[in-house]
């Protein structure tokens, strides 16, 4: 992590209560990060972002004038159980602890409940440090290295 601080206001939001430029913009960088930067052409839009019980995260404004940097979001699972996914932060304001913050964020709603994810194999130790451990072999989600992990209740 560098020195320099950038400053950004953390979000959430419903999906039901989510302005439209917002949402395109949330979903603008996932694209940029998950199918263009990483090269990996895949149905990004899952058909979840809109579901009763998702809740998005980000980092900076509405893209009015200020950008957004950072985006992940959570879900409901009809076992109870939270879902995270979508973590990515701009390319330029990697660095400085925005993923960090993002993830501060949702396990501060997640609470002591148990919570999953599907990591990119080389953010392992990254979620590792908010007490996710591996559940499984890594697999391929369209060319790129996932595992899936854990953190349970506490």
């Amino acid at each position: 992590m560098t020195s320099d601080a950038i400053v950004a206001t953390v979000h959430r939001a419903w999906a039901a209560d989510l302005e439209p430029g917002t949402l395109y913009e949330l979903l603008r960088l996932r694209l940029e990060v998950f199918v263009v930067e990483q090269a990996c052409p895949y149905l990004e839009l899952d058909g979840r972002d809109l579901e009763d019980r998702a809740r998005h995260y980000w980092l900076g404004g509405d893209g009015r004038p200020e950008p957004v940097l950072g985006t992940l979001r959570l879900l409901k699972e009809p076992d109870g159980e939270h879902r995270i996914g979508r973590l990515c932060t701009a390319r330029s304001v990697r660095g400085h602890g925005l993923g960090r913050r993002l993830m501060e964020a949702v396990l501060a709603e997640v609470g002591d409940r148990a919570c999953v994810l599907d990591g990119q194999e080389h953010l392992a130790e990254f979620y590792r440090g908010f007490g996710f451990e591996p559940t499984g072999a890594t697999y391929d989600w369209d060319g790129v290295a996932h595992l899936p992990m854990r953190r349970p209740a506490r």
